[in-house]
């Protein structure tokens, strides 16, 4: 039985102590000092902060300079010359959660090991075509120009890239008919993991987030507090 106390009072205060440092991570902003605020009139582009309840992806608008950017993707089986395409949801995660778990009926243990443990890195691509925004799980972020510009070249920066620029496509690995993964620079774990990379994005558009943003909730919360957009 004593043992039995030990192991449960170790447990709560890792919980205790995950809790503060989730806490902690939302409240102290990234950031620490306020940023300083571009001219209205320089507020021109919109990003969507699209979230679930363990995940978040950005969404940038399919003008011609942001497909244009991004041509380096395509290849005979993606393309994303459509016009009806209006939005490419792009998302930075762990390759075996993210390849072998579509939805949560299909999760299986070593997928969530590698999970919370250290994994390789993928980016996932989708070309969307209007959908309504203003739904509770989108945030519309307006940011300069230069600050969009800043965010979609480090979007740029996390693929893996051939010797002759092209994106490492991950052959067969896809959700739907329209979706692609690609290879993906970085390491993934329970520290560095998908929301704590749409962080780091949105703060290369001078926007603040929490320090640490290892979920949805908190990356959210920490946003609409310390920005005006």
């Amino acid at each position: 039985m004593r043992y039995l106390r030990i192991i449960l009072k170790s447990f709560a205060a890792v919980l205790v102590a995950a809790a503060i440092i989730f806490i902690v991570g939302a409240v102290v902003p990234r950031p620490f000092w306020p940023v300083e605020q571009k001219p209205a009139e320089s507020q021109s582009r919109q990003v969507l902060l699209l979230s679930n309840p363990i995940h978040t992806d950005l969404a940038f608008p399919a003008d011609p300079d942001v497909l244009q950017r991004l041509s380096f993707l395509a290849n005979d089986n993606f393309q994303l010359t459509d016009p009806r395409i209006k939005w490419i949801i792009v998302g930075w995660g762990g390759r075996s959660f993210y390849l072998e778990t579509p939805t949560w009926a299909q999760l299986k243990f070593m997928p969530l090991m590698r999970g919370i443990t250290v994994d390789n890195s993928v980016m996932h691509v989708e070309p969307a075509g209007d959908f309504d925004t203003a739904q509770p799980h989108i945030e519309r972020l307006s940011v300069s120009a230069d600050a969009f510009d800043a965010m979609l070249q480090n979007v740029v920066s996390s693929f893996q890239v051939d010797a002759s620029g092209n994106a490492l496509m991950i052959a067969g690995a896809q959700y739907g008919l329209n979706d692609r993964f690609f290879e993906a620079n970085g390491r993934f774990s329970a520290i560095v993991g998908c929301n704590t990379w749409t962080s780091a994005i949105l703060r290369s558009g001078d926007l603040r987030t929490g320090f640490w943003n290892p979920m949805p909730q908190s990356l959210v919360w920490s946003l609409k507090r310390y920005n005006t957009f």
